[in-house]
């Protein structure tokens, strides 16, 4: 393991502060100077906003070092010269509202949380239909916040997929492609990563298709029943307390 690759919530953050060793972790891969990302799926607050919560919790963490879903929505739209119609949460849409200069020719989806409307949906379904490019910012189908699992974007990209007849391109956990991206932005191969989640299908077995290592936290959202699901070279800890046990950090 040459870079560790570490989801946020229900992994170093769990209802606003920090889980039991997560700051002593990044710390400690720092001080072994083992490139580190913070991966998230979030698509509700921007770039920034992540990164000054972050720091209020006391963790150390550069601009590069955050790798979010959104952002890799961005650069692929950017990439492809794409101008999309967005339904977003409002904390993100200035993300992707200076690449709406014109008519649309591709949509995104992420998580619009109560954007949700049957008018907006519609009209997703509407562009699809027509033959728009249909890009996920991801497909968790719930998350965990304030104790609660509660419904993720993933549930309603799945729905326009199957009204419209198409197949969606999603640049956040648990696609292949995300996860190229994220091996990318630290030079190395993915045999070369370990990603360590609390969502088995988003984080581990999503990063072990794409040939990194793969690690479950029974924090966040990790549900018993995982362990039936988990993947036999996957690993499986109590909390990220353990992880460098687990890597042998002493």
């Amino acid at each position: 393991m040459q870079a560790l690759f570490l989801d946020i919530n229900g992994v170093l953050v769990e209802d606003g502060l920090p889980i039991p060793g997560a700051l002593g972790l990044v710390a400690r891969a720092r001080q072994r100077g083992v490139p580190i990302r913070l991966v998230t799926n979030t698509a509700t607050k921007d770039q920034a906003t992540i990164q000054a919560e972050l720091h209020g919790l006391g963790f150390d963490l550069e601009a590069a070092e955050l790798f979010t879903a959104p952002l890799a929505t961005r650069q692929y739209l950017m990439r492809h010269r794409l101008r999309p119609h967005a339904l977003v949460h409002p904390a993100i849409a200035a993300s992707f509202a200076d690449l709406a200069v014109c008519q649309p020719n591709c949509v995104v989806l992420g998580d619009a949380r109560d954007g949700f409307t049957y008018g907006a949906l519609n009209r997703v379904f509407q562009l699809v239909q027509q033959g728009m490019p249909l890009i996920g910012i991801g497909r968790n189908r719930y998350f965990r916040e304030g104790g609660q699992l509660l419904l993720d974007a993933g549930a309603f990209l799945q729905a326009i997929e199957w009204a419209a007849g198409v197949e969606a391109v999603v640049m956040g956990k648990p696609a292949v492609a995300y996860f190229q991206e994220l091996v990318s932005s630290v030079g190395l191969q993915p045999g070369d990563c370990f990603m360590v989640g609390d969502d088995l299908e988003a984080d581990v077995i999503g990063a072990m298709a794409a040939g990194l290592g793969g690690c479950l936290v029974q924090t966040g959202k990790y549900v018993p029943s995982d362990r039936e699901r988990l993947p036999p070279e996957a690993r499986l800890i109590a909390s990220v307390a353990d992880l460098p046990g687990l890597l042998g950090w002493g």
